[in-house]
């Protein structure tokens, strides 16, 4: 699957890959180490999280990211 990330705000892409796993925020949160709350507020863009958050989500569920320009 291709997701063109560029096409979306940060908290969309959480949840598109959250979507993609189809679990819960709760079981999502528990895979990768944060609470739901945690992913709920991600999916809500009131709390940014890092590249750092981002490359375990990435590597958890083995998802690639490619940039292109």
């Amino acid at each position: 699957m291709v997701v063109k990330f560029n096409s979306y705000e940060d908290k969309d892409i959480i949840r598109i890959i959250r979507e993609c796993t189809g679990l819960t925020q709760e079981e999502f949160g528990k895979r990768i180490g944060k609470s739901r709350r945690t992913i709920q507020e991600y999916e809500r863009g009131t709390t940014s999280y890092s590249i750092k958050t981002f490359r375990k989500i990435l590597k958890e569920f083995n998802f690639d990211v490619q940039i292109k320009k």
